[in-house]
């Protein structure tokens, strides 16, 4: 089966030092280019990640200390990355909740401005997951009939994920699904927007899940004191919580797009109080706002002979 594609689709797998997406590293990073024309490129890098890589992470994916010392790191081929992927869309095997969020923090680190707007994404663990609930080994064995050899190999992963995909969509291409709402459609369909609906199961902003769009697509924050509220209703009673997660442990995605909510905060208040009268003239304040005016003093008289027979009766003189 060949994808249909209006673009490319890049499926990448990273073997990285550890999982934590803030704090670890990349140590290869493998992409498979799928292309609208059903050729396919594939590329793989070996990174230092300029910090030791435990032993029970390397017993995983068999990369050892030794075996990247002399690669370059990854600030030095980001660009060259970042070029290679280009407008694909991203594709991957439980990639919203790892690989896509800690290839964009890689980016941020070098300081390489990976543009993620408009791009769709298809996380394919979610479709087996959703449809099946298995691992990549047994996704590769029940889908392609075949072994998973080398698996935690970044290349061979990647190209098990590429060959998964298409499984799917030839087994459930007429699989009815029924969500958790009771809706019933046929989402699992050879075209990309659908799959990235699909499989963008929680409607993540920052991909680290800190922030998620509710069911109005409002970005709420996902954790802690203020999960399910909006960033706009935090901000205006807590404002002071932008700068508490500014300066917590949070990946520097989830930081970029909190400047984002930040910024539209700031925006909306200031058309606010933009909105408002600005004219500061008596005329135009409302009237609990307005000083009393001092009454106009009457002229003083002459004294007159009425005004002190007056005064002679009033205090007996």
């Amino acid at each position: 089966m060949k994808l249909n594609l209006k673009r490319p689709l890049a499926f990448f797998d990273l073997e990285a030092t550890g999982i934590n997406v803030g704090a670890d590293r990349i140590v290869e990073i493998a992409i498979l280019k799928a292309m609208p024309d059903g050729t396919e490129i594939v590329k793989t890098w070996r990174v230092n990640p300029e910090m030791p890589i435990p032993l029970q992470t390397s017993l995983i994916h068999g990369i050892y200390d030794e075996d990247i010392a002399n690669e370059p790191t990854f600030k030095v081929i980001a660009a060259e990355i970042a070029e290679f992927i280009g407008d694909s869309d991203l594709a991957g095997y439980n990639s919203n909740k790892f690989d896509i969020p800690m290839l964009l923090e890689e980016f941020l680190r070098a300081e390489v401005d990976f543009d993620m707007n408009n791009r769709k994404f298809v996380d394919v663990q979610n479709i087996f997951h959703q449809m099946e609930q298995r691992t990549l080994k047994a996704a590769y064995k029940f889908y392609c009939q075949e072994d998973l050899v080398n698996a935690h190999a970044a290349e061979a992963d990647v190209i098990a994920t590429y060959k998964v995909l298409l499984g799917q969509l030839e087994m459930y291409k007429e699989t009815e699904f029924e969500s958790k709402q009771g809706v019933k459609s046929i989402p699992v369909v050879n075209d990309v927007d659908a799959l990235h609906i699909f499989t963008n199961i929680n409607k993540p902003v920052d991909f680290a899940g800190r922030m998620v769009y509710n069911d109005n697509d409002e970005v709420c924050f996902n954790f802690g004191k203020h999960k399910g509220k909006t960033t706009q209703q935090v901000f205006s009673v807590e404002p002071s919580y932008y700068a508490w997660m500014k300066n917590g442990d949070f990946p520097l995605y989830t930081k970029k797009k909190l400047d984002e909510e930040w910024a539209k905060f700031n925006a909306r208040k200031n058309e606010n109080r933009a909105a408002k009268p600005q004219n500061n003239t008596p005329g135009n304040k409302p009237a609990y706002q307005q000083k009393p005016q001092p009454k106009p003093e009457k002229p003083a008289q002459p004294i007159n002979n009425d005004m002190l027979e007056q005064l002679k009766m009033k205090f007996g003189k």
